[in-house]
């Protein structure tokens, strides 16, 4: 007889936590494909984010090569003309 009272607690107590846990599991399909959506959206923007970046650093070098070349230039003409740097 104890057992069987013992086995009736138990399964008192494991059927409304297996319950609350069912419960819980359960999602709204909306609120995924809302929460997918707002993901996919976030990839594109760090992606455009991450393009942009690398299109500035582009424009940084080739500006670097701008200014190297103007100072080669600049030296040479200074150079030529005698004024010391």
């Amino acid at each position: 007889m104890p057992t069987i009272i013992r086995s009736s607690l138990v399964s008192r107590r494991v059927v409304p936590v297996a319950a609350l846990v069912l419960l819980a599991s359960c999602r709204n399909p909306q609120a995924d494909a809302y929460l997918g959506e707002q993901i996919r959206q976030l990839g594109d923007e760090l992606n455009a984010s991450r393009q942009q970046e690398a299109q500035m650093q582009a424009d940084i070098d080739s500006l670097r090569t701008v200014v190297a070349k103007q100072d080669t230039l600049l030296t040479r003409l200074a150079g030529m003309a005698g004024v010391p740097r």
